[in-house]
């Protein structure tokens, strides 16, 4: 969406905040023994507090409040009262939200507890790789260098990018113009960012495979067999420099 009046503005850093601080008090909230049911119910409690409602529910009727991936699952879990988190898993939780109209996403994935699967350096990379990519955005930059920032990242530390998974436009709903942001280098890819423009980038790095697949559920993306994919995921406001960070509350 394009931020026309102070009235825009406001709104969506109140969306923002929202989906941000859901999404820090969900990761410090998680638990082992948890089931990824209990943690979407506390992250709905706290959507509810601040009036906003779940974006996925309310504009898919996804079967949940917010997305929880865990290990190979790479975006798009269902929450699930038989989904038991355990040390050393890779969970990815992933807050959208509607609020007044205005809607934010964010995202991000971690360790929980002990790193058993030695997967950290993984997590780092990625939001490496998002920050440094979000430095360089600005109004008049190519969508396609900012991909090859991402990938570049990655395959510096021995890992690939998911190419069938995308950033987007968010503002007036959950997925606007431009409709893909990819976190890898496409020559074909000639758009540019525009200022004042509210843009979701994510970064969606792999273990190994550069493709996901529907699991047969309709909705959980699986990463290549035995291969673990971070994502990490800001809501920003692009401008004539760096870009405005709207979902900074979430402590990635």
């Amino acid at each position: 969406m394009s931020i026309d009046s102070n009235e825009d503005l406001e709104s969506i850093k109140k969306v923002s905040e929202a989906v941000a601080i859901t999404l820090r008090k969900m990761r410090e909230h998680a638990r082992p023994g948890m089931t990824t049911k209990e943690l979407d119910d506390f992250g709905y409690k706290l959507l509810q507090s601040y009036n906003a409602q779940s974006a996925p529910k309310i504009t898919y009727d996804f079967p949940g409040y917010t997305c929880i991936s865990i290990n190979y699952e790479a975006a798009h879990g269902i929450p699930s009262d038989k989904t038991v988190l355990k040390e050393g898993d890779l969970v990815n939780i992933d807050v959208s939200a509607e609020l007044n109209g205005y809607y934010a996403d964010n995202g991000g994935s971690f360790i929980l507890g002990e790193d058993v699967h030695g997967l950290n350096k993984l997590v780092d990379a990625s939001v490496t790789a998002l920050y440094k990519a979000l430095k360089e955005i600005r109004g008049g930059k190519k969508i396609a260098e900012i991909g090859r920032i991402i990938e570049t990242e990655a395959k510096k530390n021995g890992f690939k990018v998911i190419k069938n998974l995308v950033g987007h436009g968010v503002g007036r709903s959950l997925h606007e113009e431009p409709h893909e942001i990819p976190c890898f280098y496409d020559k074909q890819e000639t758009r540019r960012f525009r200022k004042n423009t509210v843009v979701a980038v994510e970064t969606f790095i792999s273990t190994k495979g550069s493709y996901v697949h529907e699991k047969g559920d309709g909705w959980t993306l699986l990463a290549d067999a035995g291969a673990f994919v971070a994502q990490h995921e800001h809501t920003i406001l692009i401008t004539d420099g760096e870009p405005i960070i709207l979902t900074a509350a979430n402590g990635i």
